[in-house]
């Protein structure tokens, strides 16, 4: 028997913030994961092929990308907390 009193299943609400939060976390791994856009040696810099530093650019911007995304689901998260909705 199924039971009518189960509350219904509530579908995940798009928000702006949301959006930016996906794109904050997609980003790093689409740049990562498209080889062929940095699979090249020049340019260099200091020395160091293209191929190198631009993987290694890309430790500091995704942690500034995902330290975005990070503050932003905390402040979702309170202000739905705030608002009185689970």
């Amino acid at each position: 028997m199924s039971d009518t009193s189960a509350s219904p299943v509530r579908r995940p609400v798009v928000t702006p913030a949301r959006v930016v939060i996906a794109f904050c976390l997609i980003v790093p791994f689409v740049a990562m994961l498209w080889v062929g856009s940095y699979a090249k040696v020049d340019p260099k810099l200091i020395g160091i092929p293209f191929f190198y530093w631009y993987q290694m650019l890309w430790v500091p911007v995704s942690t500034a990308l995902t330290s975005v995304a990070y503050v932003l689901v905390r402040r979702e998260r309170r202000a739905r907390k705030e608002g009185g909705s689970a």
